[in-house]
């Protein structure tokens, strides 16, 4: 897979790694910070594999430099199931963030419901479709070795480096990194661009509050968890989208659907056209519902998917030509 991803420099001693993979799960874009012999790591890939072909990119770009010290923006594995690939590095992340290591598939149930599920089943397709491509295989979970509550600054180098924490928003413990004297923000899964988002925790008040205190900082440059860079009218795009979802949640949690109904009527709407992986509109909704609802049991992460995988498996019928 590392041929699918690439490590470009967006602003001085600031490089991302992009995979530039669209309509699927799990390529996380991750970045690199530079000065002198410091370097700082912003999340790894979802696999061993992927994390060494990053880590390639980040040695030819700083010849020299010590790959020490992680931050991580949150914890779904796609952003730091690399981790072991930095024995030893010192791992930063929200305290926060450590709660939903306790909700996520591990490596090994990831793996087996990739290949052990039917096929024939919406869920059993919908997993080999997007996560049979990995090799999870021998993954161990690496938690943080550092956390903190509110705010962490940083300096790499010379550079100063300012660690917010903005969630629960997408996860319970999000995090977005602020490089001030490049204006460049690492927004982790606060930010998707191109593909529906999947939010696990909201509210979506919440996440549009965070990409708020983005544009707050005035980035020249926001990196997304997924998906390609944006400047600031982007970023007010996503917001413009998260809200619209939150009004058009709020008008039918209020009429008694679903999530899954209601993500199915905005679907059929056409709400929101040319943005990829529309099933995730169930588990964004799904999340929305519990906090309208003033659910604060712990989500079912792998059923909240699965709602997701019966409208993909819909949709994908409804697509097939029919037989003559």
């Amino acid at each position: 897979m590392s041929s699918l991803s690439s490590l470009h420099q967006v602003a001085p001693a600031v490089h991302v790694w992009t995979p530039g993979v669209e309509n699927a799960w799990g390529f996380a874009n991750c970045g690199l910070v530079t000065s002198g012999t410091d370097a700082l790591v912003i999340d790894t890939p979802y696999t061993p594999a992927l994390t060494r072909a990053f880590l390639d990119a980040a040695r030819q770009a700083a010849p020299g430099v010590g790959f020490d010290t992680v931050v991580t923006t949150h914890g779904n594995g796609d952003h730091t199931w690399g981790l072991q690939c930095l024995p030893g590095a010192d791992v930063i992340a929200t305290r926060s963030s450590l709660d939903h290591l306790c909700h996520e598939p591990t490596p090994q149930q990831l793996r087996a419901l990739a290949e052990k599920t039917d096929p024939g089943t919406p869920l059993g397709w919908y997993f080999r479709k997007h996560f049979g491509i990995f090799d999870f295989s021998g993954i161990q979970v690496v938690p943080p070795t550092r956390t903190f509550d509110g705010r962490l600054d940083l300096t790499v180098g010379d550079i100063p480096v300012e660690l917010y924490e903005v969630g629960p928003a997408h996860t319970v413990g999000d995090l977005i990194v602020h490089l001030p004297e490049q204006r460049v923000v690492f927004a982790g899964d606060i930010v998707f661009n191109g593909d529906h988002p999947s939010h696990w925790a909201g509210p979506l008040e919440a996440v549009s509050t965070a990409c708020e205190r983005i544009l707050a900082l005035d980035p020249e440059w926001i990196v997304p968890g997924h998906g390609p860079l944006l400047d600031q009218g982007g970023l007010r795009e996503h917001i413009a989208y998260l809200d619209d979802l939150a009004d058009h949640a709020l008008l039918l949690h209020g009429q008694g659907k679903t999530p899954v109904k209601a993500a199915q009527i905005l679907l059929n709407e056409g709400r929101y056209p040319g943005m990829g992986l529309p099933e995730r509109l169930a588990i964004t909704l799904a999340a929305e519902w519990r906090h309208l609802d003033g659910d604060t049991a712990a989500p079912d992460l792998v059923a909240v998917t699965e709602a997701a995988a019966r409208i993909a498996w819909q949709r994908a019928s409804a697509m097939e030509p029919t037989a003559q």
